[in-house]
């Protein structure tokens, strides 16, 4: 069921009880070995099923129960699974699993009695390709996970070691997956094998590598590719007399030009990085602004306090000025939530912006968002200085400048002030799990 694309394969498709798989045509001899694996597993449930397996086997895999390849093989399979068959909600989970060509392997308990090493990773619907480094080296299997969090290609973290694993010295490699009741997309968007030598150690020459049979057969088809090539360049001319200079080589620069980015592609790819970048910006900006929030309320506490223990035994006049106080630090905390409420209708805005935009222009529309959560967040700053200046005009001039210590008890905000914040914030949250 595997569809290959120009630039992705799909082993198998979100339809129920799907299987592929695509292996080399050819046998590797490469004594150490190592594969980096780029794929998606994308899906709408919360689970899906049931998982691809990466392969390495003595012979080529055909179709069968195990994640769409056959059982009892000869070699190691690294199982992504993503359904929780024995219920101790351990998947999705990573699984390495050996085999001498021999055993059945155990689908119904995950393989936990016949995995040599696992972790638990998420892979599934994450916003990255996520991508796999698996490494075979002095009879040691290493398994490391980009988790697709982040765009960094080498952002890699251990998962799982094998010692004293010992493996075919010729293999086919393979990647196979498959659905059941549940399922979900599988891409593979690369698959790269190098070759580990020992440090000190000759490489092999490539020619050695290429068996003269194989040699021929590339030397005939580069031959014929060539004439073609030849023939394409006489019906150029032809077609085109009128063209000065040399047309072979206007066809040659012709053929070398990227021809598949198109206007549209270009305009969706920049389209796509200013979201991806307003997303890493709106993120930094939900930090930072739980962080301001938070130091607020402890301001306003501090400052409530602070007027309460002097207002007990001054004159009214003093107490009435204190009641200012406490009116400009409201306003100065509405002021706060009415730069939030813009802050999210101008989020708003440019994610239609940029949904809808058609053109290339809709950069400029990035750059405007970007400027504009800085001016907010530099506006809140003003307000965090604002507030720090009263506290410190409300200190006894024989005492030292400082904050005072937190009440013990609950503070004194306001149940109204207290419930918007918590409205405001709720807002935002469902805002960005809609814009997710």
């Amino acid at each position: 069921d595997a569809i290959p694309s120009a630039d992705q394969i799909r082993i198998t498709t979100s339809l129920k009880s799907q299987r592929g798989s695509v292996w080399t045509k050819n046998k590797s001899i490469f004594e150490y070995w190592e594969v980096e694996v780029t794929f998606r597993v994308t899906g709408r449930g919360r689970i899906g099923a049931d998982g691809l397996a990466i392969w390495f086997t003595e012979e080529q895999g055909m179709e069968g129960p195990v994640f769409g390849a056959a059982d009892k093989w000869n070699g190691v399979g690294i199982f992504f699974d993503s359904f929780d068959n024995d219920g101790k909600k351990n998947n999705p989970g990573v699984i390495v699993v050996g085999n001498n060509g021999n055993l059945l392997y155990d689908h119904q308990n995950d393989g936990s009695t016949q995995a040599l090493a696992s972790c638990q990773r998420d892979f599934r619907n994450k916003p990255y390709p996520v991508r796999a480094k698996i490494t075979y080296y002095q009879k040691t299997l290493t398994v490391l996970i980009n988790n697709g969090f982040t765009p960094d290609k080498e952002d890699f973290e251990f998962c799982a070691k094998v010692e004293d694993m010992v493996l075919p010295s010729q293999g086919y490699f393979g990647i196979s997956a498959a659905t059941g009741g549940l399922a979900d997309d599988h891409d593979v968007l690369s698959f790269l094998t190098f070759q580990l030598t020992e440090p000190g150690k000759e490489v092999p020459t490539p020619d050695a590598e290429i068996p003269q049979k194989d040699k021929e057969k590339y030397q005939e088809e580069f031959e014929h590719f060539q004439q073609e090539l030849d023939k394409k360049k006489e019906e150029f001319q032809k077609e085109h007399p009128d063209v000065q200079g040399q047309p072979g080589k206007l066809f040659e620069q012709f053929l070398t030009d990227d021809p598949f980015e198109t206007v549209n592609d270009r305009e969706l790819r920049q389209i796509f990085e200013g979201q991806n970048r307003i997303h890493l910006e709106i993120k930094q900006l939900n930090r930072q602004l739980d962080m301001i929030l938070d130091e607020q309320r402890r301001y306003v506490s501090a400052v409530t306090d602070e007027i309460a223990k002097r207002g007990a035994g001054v004159p009214g006049q003093q107490v009435q000025v204190s009641q200012q106080e406490i009116d400009t630090v409201v306003k100065t905390q509405e002021e706060v939530i009415r730069q939030v409420n813009e802050m999210r209708n101008s989020m708003a805005d440019t994610l239609r912006l940029i949904s809808g935009a058609q053109h290339p222009g809709s950069a400029a529309g990035v750059y405007e968002a970007s400027q504009h959560f800085s001016d907010i967040k530099e506006h809140l700053h003003v307000v965090k200085r604002d507030i720090e200046h009263l506290v410190q005009r409300n200190m006894p001039s024989s005492e030292k400048s400082k904050c005072p210590d937190l009440p013990p008890f609950p503070s004194c905000l306001s149940t109204m002030h207290f419930f918007i914040f918590v409205a405001v914030q709720t807002v935002l949250f469902i805002a960005y799990i809609m814009y997710r």
